[in-house]
C-alpha cells in the first residue's frame, strides 16, 4: 500500500510500503528482491492449485493445505485420474510441466 522507492537501513534505495509492521502498527515498511520473488512464486502456485481445483469440479473437495487438495472420494475411484486432472496445465502457463501425486486413507494426514 503506497509502495514508493525509499532509503534502506544500509543507505541505498529500495521499495518501501505502508503494512502493519511488528509492532502491530502501521508503518512505512522495507522490501527487498527476494521477498518480490516468494510473492510471486506463492501467487502463481496458489493460482496452479485453483486450476487443479476446476479440473476436478464435481468432487468432493474437503478442503486444501498449501498445495495438497483433501477430496473426499469413493474406494473405487481412480486415483491416477484425479492426479491427471490435477497436472494439467492451465492456458496462461504452456510448456511448463507439471505432476501431481497422491494416496488414499481414512482420514486426513500427511504421508
Amino acid at each position: 500500500m503506497k509502495p514508493r522507492i525509499g532509503t534502506n537501513q544500509f543507505g541505498g534505495e529500495s521499495v518501501t510500503y505502508e503494512g502493519i509492521g511488528a509492532t502491530k502498527k502501521w508503518e512505512r515498511i522495507e522490501s527487498y528482491g527476494p521477498k518480490f520473488v516468494e510473492n510471486i512464486v506463492q501467487a502463481i502456485s496458489r493460482d496452479i492449485l485453483c486450476n487443479a481445483m476446476r479440473n476436478l469440479k464435481g468432487r468432493l473437495i474437503c478442503g486444501h493445505v498449501h498445495d495438497e487438495l483433501i477430496i473426499e472420494a469413493a474406494q473405487e475411484d481412480d486415483l491416477n485420474e484425479i492426479c491427471e486432472k490435477m497436472a494439467q496445465m492451465p492456458d496462461w502457463l504452456p510448456g511448463a510441466v507439471l505432476r501431481a501425486d497422491g494416496y488414499c486413507c481414512g482420514f486426513y494426514m500427511k504421508e
